[in-house]
């Protein structure tokens, strides 16, 4: 059983629910053909997702692929405080900006990550994000950022460690 699975069998409820199925079985290195999006479709179609949140997963999906190729301009690459706006404050909690900090912090997140995280999580169509959805979203874009495969696989163990209720090292 997957960490997917705590959603059951009732409806998927938003973008993100798509966007998690999407990553468990779908983004893999393993995979040897990618399917085709018309295919991936009527999958999610069949595991009972709405067609306006698949439009909305595959269109957020699309803007992250474009984050790689838009690089974010910091100061002379000086590490900066982060201040959040309004509507941002209100998408993430203090625990979640907290928690990126903290990624920031410890090296697994870097400035320009975390502005592609914020973007991201801007981009969701979802008033608010919990920690754990948080953790999921950073998941997804350290996959898609070149370079960034022991970022990724730090992050992916801490998902997985806690969601098998290993103890955290």
């Amino acid at each position: 059983m997957l960490p997917f699975d705590h959603l059951g069998e009732k409806m998927k409820e938003n973008v993100l629910d798509v966007l998690m199925y999407l990553f468990q079985n779908y983004m893999s290195d393993d995979m040897d053909a990618e399917p085709d999006r018309d295919t991936v479709q009527i999958e999610l179609l069949e595991a009972g997702f709405p067609s306006v949140d698949i439009r909305h997963a595959f269109d957020w999906l699309e803007g992250l692929v474009e984050q790689q190729d838009t690089p974010v301009a910091l100061l002379n690459g000086e590490r900066a405080f982060r201040i959040y706006t309004e509507a941002e404050s209100q998408k993430f909690d203090p625990e979640c900006r907290g928690y990126l900090l903290f990624l920031e912090t410890i090296g697994i997140v870097s400035p320009e990550t975390r502005e592609v995280i914020i973007d991201r999580i801007m981009a969701l169509q979802t008033d608010d994000i919990d920690l754990y959805q948080l953790k999921w979203i950073v998941l997804m874009v350290l996959f898609n950022q070149p370079g960034q495969e022991e970022a990724y696989a730090w992050m992916e163990d801490m998902i997985f460690d806690e969601w098998s209720g290993a103890p955290l090292h």
